[in-house]
């Protein structure tokens, strides 16, 4: 049984593990008690459902992966370089888990939300929160491209929830086919969704590599990887 200390970022663990590898709805509280370690009791001291789990698990895979878009797109770089990065971090992330467990688990919020946006009205909420969020952070740097010329797009918030979409859909399409050589086209479809410039495709792709892939990947594994005393940290 975990100690009492730490008998949350337990449970929070074993549920975000689970639930990246069966889903939400074939889990039961018992499961996860069982997979973390603790009683019951424990789990209903601080979880009045599964459903409340489910969000707090939820909350802390955002709260982490926020800080890697943040970290990732607000570098001093070009944007469209900060962009092409964070693509490059995801397929870091997809293959890194793939060669660990030998299948491409996904994106959490993209399967949550393909199981159960349309049976629990607050899960779907606060996956809606997150990607508005996740486009957000993404227009700004839309933004800042078209007002360096190097994109032609004319609605910058309807670009960014492109880019977030296809960046879903191929990470959906890499889970579907357990190869996340899906992923190789996001960078091309990318400049196509913005309309780049010829000097806004050269400047994501000068020193791209070098000088973003090592920190990027590395960034990127912190999305997925457990963080300290077993909490989910995307």
């Amino acid at each position: 049984m975990g100690r009492t200390s730490d008998a949350k970022e337990r449970i929070l663990s074993a549920a975000q593990t689970l639930i990246e590898l069966r889903g939400y709805s074939a889990l039961g509280v018992a499961e996860i008690c069982k997979a973390a370690g603790v009683p019951k009791g424990s789990f209903y001291y601080f979880f009045a459902s599964k459903e409340d789990l489910a969000l707090a698990v939820i909350d802390a895979h955002w709260a982490v992966q926020r800080d890697d878009w943040v970290r990732i797109l607000g570098a001093g770089d070009p944007p469209l370089q900060r962009l092409r990065r964070l693509f490059e971090a995801t397929q870091a992330v997809q293959h890194a888990g793939q060669q660990s467990c030998g299948t491409v688990s996904g994106c959490l919020f993209g399967n949550l939300t393909l199981e159960m946006s349309n049976q629990t009205e607050a899960l779907r909420v606060r996956l809606q929160q997150i990607f508005d969020a996740q486009a957000d952070l993404v227009e700004e740097v839309v933004t800042e491209a078209r007002e360096r010329g190097e994109i032609t797009v004319a609605d910058t918030r309807e670009a960014a929830r492109s880019v977030v979409a296809q960046l879903e859909g191929q990470v959906l399409f890499a889970k579907l086919y357990n190869d996340t050589g899906r992923l190789d086209a996001l960078w091309t479809n990318c400049l196509a969704i913005l309309g780049a410039t010829a000097s806004g495709a050269a400047s994501a792709t000068v020193n791209a590599t070098a000088s973003g892939m090592g920190s990027a990947a590395g960034s990127a594994a912190a999305v997925t990887a457990p963080g300290p005393e077993g909490v989910p940290a995307r």
